[in-house]
This record gives structure tokens, C-alpha cells and sequence, in this order.
């Protein structure tokens, strides 16, 4: 019943939803939601950047080392947000929807080679799979770091830190189902105190000396590598920590809009970060035996209790980016084939983007519970963690390169130049990151094997299914021809028979004619077609082919970020030979049974994988919104 994309050209971008003439009021609300929502990860990362940069590479605190790490921080947060993902990136955006897969669905469309698609497709799944291990160590990290606080406030409650970090994140999945709107209108005022006090944490420092304002010049940073050499290259790895949420801001972008994402970072979250890591750093230079844990460190006595609440609570936001993002791309990956039928949630009646899957939401739960447990703090924790988006952000700058030249016309050489830009800036930071492998990066490398292998499993299957299902398949015209010049018995009523595999004649239909020997006075081949848009207009939705006999061939076309609904799609076709009548119609769906086999195809042992998979997807019932005491089923045997 799934349905490959189809290699037909995109649909042009049709904004969805209220974020193409947004009111001021509702600009303001999307974007403190946005600030709730897309700006976690990056806002928390002033609890355990500066510290990362310094602990583990013996590198002096000295106020020249100093210098350089925030230099590179600045420019980091610049050139990385402010330039490549909110202009450029953000530009990309397939009708309103963001993320790795969406870029995909964008460009390979365009490519001629069927080997060149193919090549795009898979450097694109392989960086989405990335994308889960990071949404797996973010809220482990994050809330962690957050609680450590407690350290600083009371050190006698060191045997704490785990336990509690844990409660909160099992927490934190189970409101998940209330949706990303609502999390984020409650998460909105919370971050607008965070960033503020990020600010207010500064600015005493920076008072105190001003002079940590040199590190704007980016001279700092080259200095920085020139004195230190190879350990100031592997600091890099640690310095790109403040830039950790950025391809979660891309992939939420389908959740808020450009807008209220841009208005937010460039009005609170940049200056807040900049004036908050200049404040560490400033405060580092008078105090460099304060490395340990600096952020809590700065505050007064007074307040390492409160800021460790406020900053809980900020962690656990943060952790809300990723997670949105990951029933993000999950969605567009079920739609575009790439993952087994999964039961999806739209949370939002006006804003299409925000869903919640619970498979999704429970396997992230535990792997974020798991690895709180098994490395134990946040610094740990920062070995694992940024190879996955260093190597998701390499590949969305490859892809971003095909879109300047296809997509948007620009000429070669801009778009090479600016491309290579970013690569200079993307593959420093990806090197770097590969020497922290050993020490737990090999976890999100393994996660992302192991996602990148199911949805190849998954998308090879759907396609030797419907090969075998092809080759002993007859045409529909000919099922036609000879099934009605012979005596065969029309009962009343609508018989729709689901198929995936347009112009074809339903093994289904086959069966039941065998078998009963009977027909419906109407019978409807449907097949539902998943398009590389992420949504198809009400007015394209169906094609509708009247055939001799009483029989009609409908295709009903969605786009990758829509959940099916079949009865409503087609009580809304209007046509005076085709009626839909609910109550007299039964749907006869082909169930499917599996089984591998050593004929050529796929490794068996995928071949089992695959199997498994297809057993326990989501019943089409369900998926297609069908009403459940009106679908028949009829088995059919596939040897894959």
C-alpha cells in the first residue's frame, strides 16, 4: 500500500498554512514558540561550550587563548546561523518544509543520471539518519549539564545528578503528545527569561573588562590555531558546540515559518549568546581556575540555585528541538517510502508541520535515558556529541550547491564560491569532530548505520514487492475485456480496490472474481501516489479515468508532509458518473504476506528485516483514515 515518490518535476512552492500572510499578532506568537521550540539547543549550549573547548586539549586559560576560543565562537555563530542557515539555507525550503529530506525531495527531481538521484538520495538519508543519533544525546547532554549545577549549590548532592536528570527527561516525552504548538507556547516566556538571563550573566564580566571585545577581530581565531597547533585544531571540535541546533532549526523551519524563526535569533538569541560567551570568557581571564563549570561559577551565591532551575527548564527545551525535528523528517520519510507505515498525529488544526509519532517519541526516550546512564556526565556526553551534525551540516552545503545552480539559476561560479565558503568552515569543523569517534562519537555513527540501513531495507523492498506483483500482473483494460464479455454476476454497490500500481488490475480483484465469481456494479481501482511536493493542492488531488463496465481508475495524489484521508478525498470528487457512497461501498485492500527468499534480490538476511518490518507497520485501515467494518481483506503470497 505504500507508494514509491514519483519521478515527475516538484510542484512549485505553494506556501502552506499562515506563513505566507501572517498578522503581526500571530508573527509575535509563532515566533516566541519558535524561541521555545527551534532555539533550545543552540540557548543551552553557554553551559558547557567554553568549558569543552578548554578541559581535555591542555589548553592554557590565558587570556590570549581566551581570545581566540571566542573568536571563533563569534564567528562561528555568524557565519554558520546567521549567514548560511537564515539566508541561504532557509531559502530552500520545499513549499514551507525544511530538513535534509525535504532538500532532497527538492533537488533530485532535477537530476538527469539515474545514478546521480540515486547518489543524492543517499547522501541525504544517511544525513538524516545522523540527525536521530544527535536528537538521542541533545536532551541527554543538555539536562545533564543543566543539573550539574547542583554541584556548584550543594556538592553533597552529587549522587542526585542522575536520577533527577532522568525523571526529567522521562518527563519530557510524556507530554509530547499535547503537540509542538502547545509545548512551545509554554516553553516561549520560559526561554524569553533564559536568553535575558544569559545576557544579564554577562554583562557584569564584560563591565569588569571590556577588552574581551578584541575577539571580534578574527584575527584572534587564526592566532588561536597558529599557537597552538594541532590541540587548537581539536578544540574546534569543541567550539562547535554553539552551533549544534542549527539543522534542527532547518528541519523545524515546516513547524513556525522563516520569519518568526529570523525575527527571533536575530532579535534576542544572537545578541543573548554573544554577550553570555564574552561574559564566560571575561570572567575566565581574571578567574581561569574556574574552567571546571564557569557558567554557574560567575553567578553569584545567591542565585546558583535558581539559575540551575531556570537553566533545567531551558534544557529540557532544548531537548524539544531535536525531538520536533525528528517526527518531522520521520514523517516525510514515511511518505517518501523510506520507512514502514507509522501512526502519525497532527497536534495542529492550522499549522499542518506539527505531528507527534509515538514510535518515535518512546525510542528516543530510551536512548536519551540510556545514555544518561551509561556516560554519567555532560562532558562525556560532549565527546559523542557533534559528529552527527558536522556531517549532516557537510552534506546539506552539498546539496545547497545543487539547488543554487538548478533551483535558484545562479551561475557557477557564485554558487561554487559562496559553497566553498561554507565547506572550508563545515569540513574544519568535521574534522575535527572525527577525532572524538573513539570516545563516544562512534554512538551517533552506529545509530545513524543502523536508521540508514532500515530505510534502505524498507525502500528496496516496497520496490521487489511491487516487481513481483507486476510480472504476473495483467492490465487493467484487458481484466476489463475479458471479465465483462463473459457471464459474471453484478451485485449492487461500489467495490474500491486499493493498489499501488496505477493501469494495473489488482491481485485482489483477481482473487475475489476467482473465488465469488461475482463483481460490484461499480468497482474503483485507487491508488494513492505520494508526490515529491510536500503537499498537493485540494484542486490536483484526484485523477479519475472512466473505463467501459462501470469500472473507474482513481488516483489520488498527496504530498510527503500530508496524512492520507481516502473516504474525504473522495466524497469531494464531483462528477456526474461517479458517485461515492460510503454506505454502500466495501474496500478490499491486498494483504501482503512476505517471505524471503534466496532468489536474487536483497541479501536474505535483509530480506528478513524487511519482513519484519512489513508485519508490523501500521495497517492500512488506519493509515488511509478507511472505516474498519467495511474493509475486506484478501492475502495474497509474495517470495522476495
Amino acid at each position: 500500500m505504500d507508494n514509491p515518490p514519483q519521478s515527475a518535476e516538484a510542484e512549485p512552492a505553494h506556501h502552506h498554512g499562515s506563513h505566507t500572510a501572517d498578522s503581526p499578532g500571530r508573527t509575535i506568537a509563532l515566533s516566541l514558540a519558535a524561541l521555545g521550540i527551534v532555539y533550545g539547543d543552540i540557548g543551552t549550549s553557554p553551559l558547557y561550550a567554553i568549558r569543552e573547548s578548554f578541559v581535555g586539549h591542555d589548553l592554557a586559560v590565558g587570556e590570549e587563548n581566551m581570545l581566540g576560543v571566542l573568536s571563533l565562537i563569534f564567528w562561528s555563530l555568524f557565519i554558520v546561523i546567521s549567514i548560511k542557515y537564515l539566508i541561504v539555507v532557509m531559502r530552500a525550503d520545499n513549499d514551507g518544509e525544511g530538513g535534509i529530506l525535504a532538500l532532497v525531495a527538492l533537488v533530485a527531481p532535477k537530476q538527469g543520471a539515474k545514478k546521480q538521484r540515486r547518489l543524492l538520495i543517499m547522501v541525504g538519508l544517511f544525513g538524516t539518519a545522523l540527525l536521530y543519533g544527535d536528537g538521542m544525546i541533545t536532551p541527554a547532554i543538555s539536562v545533564l549539564s543543566a543539573v550539574e549545577g547542583i554541584h556548584v549549590a550543594t556538592p553533597a548532592l552529587d549522587s542526585f545528578v542522575i536520577p533527577i536528570s532522568v525523571i526529567i527527561l522521562i518527563g519530557l516525552f510524556l507530554i509530547q503528545h499535547r503537540g509542538t504548538g502547545a509545548v512551545g507556547r509554554v516553553f516561549g516566556p520560559v526561554m524569553i527569561v533564559w536568553f535575558l538571563t544569559l545576557a544579564a550573566l554577562g554583562v557584569g564580566p564584560i563591565l569588569d573588562n571590556p577588552g574581551v571585545f578584541q575577539a571580534l577581530n578574527p584575527i584572534h581565531g587564526a592566532r588561536f590555531f597558529f599557537n597552538n597547533g594541532f590541540n587548537g585544531f581539536l578544540a574546534l571540535g569543541s567550539v562547535f558546540l554553539v552551533v549544534t541546533g542549527s539543522e534542527a532549526l532547518y528541519a523545524d523551519m515546516g513547524h513556525f515559518g522563516t520569519k518568526p524563526i529570523k525575527i527571533s535569533w536575530y532579535g534576542l538569541v544572537f545578541p543573548a549568546l554573544v554577550i553570555t560567551y564574552f561574559g564566560q570568557g571575561a570572567y575566565l581571564i581574571d578567574n581561569p581556575e574556574s574552567i571546571e563549570n564557569p557558567f554557574y561559577l560567575m553567578a553569584p551565591s545567591w542565585a546558583v540555585w535558581p539559575l540551575v532551575v531556570i537553566a533545567t527548564f531551558a534544557t529540557i527545551i532544548a531537548s524539544q528541538a531535536l525531538i520536533s525535528g525528528a517526527f518531522s523528517l520521520t514523517t516525510q520519510a514515511v511518505q517518501l517510502g523510506y520507512l514502514p507505515r507509522l501512526r502519525i498525529f497532527h497536534t495542529s488544526e492550522s499549522e499542518s508541520g506539527q505531528v507527534y509519532i509515538p514510535a518515535v517519541n518512546w525510542a528516543l526516550m530510551l536512548a536519551a535515558v540510556g545514555l544518561v546512564i551509561g556516560f554519567k556526565s555532560s562532558s562525556a556526553l560532549a565527546a559523542a556529541y557533534g559528529i552527527a551534525v558536522a556531517t549532516t551540516m557537510v552534506v546539506t552545503t552539498v546539496l545547497i550547491l545543487i539547488v543554487m545552480k538548478e533551483r535558484w539559476h545562479w551561475s557557477p561560479a557564485a554558487a561554487v564560491s559562496l559553497t566553498a565558503a561554507f565547506l572550508v568552515v563545515d569540513l574544519a569543523y568535521f574534522g575535527a569532530n572525527l577525532f572524538k569517534i573513539p570516545e563516544g562519537g562512534w554512538f551517533p555513527i552506529v545509530i545513524a548505520a543502523l536508521i540508514f540501513t532500515v530505510m534502505t531495507t524498507w525502500k528496496t523492498g516496497r520496490q521487489l514487492v511491487a516487481t513481483r506483483v507486476r510480472d504476473g500482473a495483467l492490465t487493467l483494460e484487458h481484466f476489463i475485456d475479458n471479465a465483462c464479455d463473459s457471464d459474471v454476476v453484478r451485485v449492487p454497490g461500489t467495490a474500491i480496490y486499493m493498489f499501488s500500481r496505477p493501469g494495473l488490475a489488482p491481485p485482489a480483484l483477481l482473487a475475489n472474481l476467482r473465488h465469488n465469481e461475482v463483481l460490484h456494479e461499480q468497482i474503483v481501482v485507487l491508488s494513492v501516489v505520494t508526490n515529491p511536493a510536500p503537499r498537493v493542492p485540494v484542486s490536483r488531488r484526484a485523477e479519475v479515468t472512466s473505463l467501459e463496465h462501470g469500472f473507474f481508475q482513481i488516483v489520488l495524489h498527496y504530498g510527503f508532509m500530508e496524512e492520507p484521508d481516502v473516504p474525504e478525498a473522495l466524497g469531494s470528487i464531483i462528477r456526474r458518473d461517479f458517485g461515492f457512497n460510503p454506505v454502500d461501498t466495501v474496500w478490499v485492500l491486498g494483504g501482503e504476506a512476505v517471505y524471503a527468499t534466496p532468489r536474487p534480490g536483497m541479501m536474505l538476511w535483509r530480506e528478513h528485516l524487511y519482513a519484519f518490518m512489513a508485519r508490523n507497520a501500521t495497517q492500512p485501515t488506519r493509515y488511509f483514515n478507511l472505516p474498519p467494518e467495511r474493509v475486506l481483506e484478501i492475502g495474497i503470497h509474495v517470495e522476495i
